[in-house]
């Protein structure tokens, strides 16, 4: 994990797969692992060997769980730390030829197809430089698609 985020990550805690539920009907978040690395945001790592259909709306709702857990009732919202959701994949998760995919939340122009930036005073009250460093990135790895050979370009 240190090698993919770029920086010494130290472990928080090993979790249950039935973590996370504050009441008997809650869906739980089925976390394996929860980290943070040196800037102190978040890091969800979850192995899943059983297939899903649904398992991307899952990883949203695991980032958005944990997002949530550690907002305490009357902060800003600009307190919002950044997660990063780590999936370990033993099954095919849709269609693609890579076995590690990497995504983000960016904001495209429906006229201009500009992409919308943060203005000086968001960068300085978020302490992030674009939209996407706000918001949760993603990394999938499938498995099954592993060539035993792991590069990044």
């Amino acid at each position: 994990m240190s090698e993919i985020l770029k920086e010494d990550i130290k472990i928080e805690a090993l979790l249950e797969s039935e973590s996370n539920r504050e009441s008997p009907m809650d869906k739980s978040n089925r976390v394996d692992l929860l980290v943070r690395n040196s800037s102190n945001t978040h890091v969800v790592i979850e192995i899943q060997v059983e297939s899903e259909q649904d398992f991307l709306t899952r990883i949203l709702y695991g980032t958005c769980k944990v997002i949530t857990e550690y907002l305490k009732i009357g902060e800003a919202y600009s307190k919002v730390k950044k997660v990063y959701s780590v999936s370990i994949l033993h099954f095919d998760l849709g269609r693609g030829k890579d076995y590690a995919y990497h995504g983000t939340t960016n904001f495209t122009g429906m006229h201009y197809h500009d992409t919308l930036k943060l203005t000086e005073k968001q960068k300085e009250l978020y302490q992030q430089e674009t939209i996407a460093d706000v918001y949760p990135e993603y990394y999938l790895f499938k498995v099954n698609q592993f060539n035993d050979i792991a590069k990044t370009h």
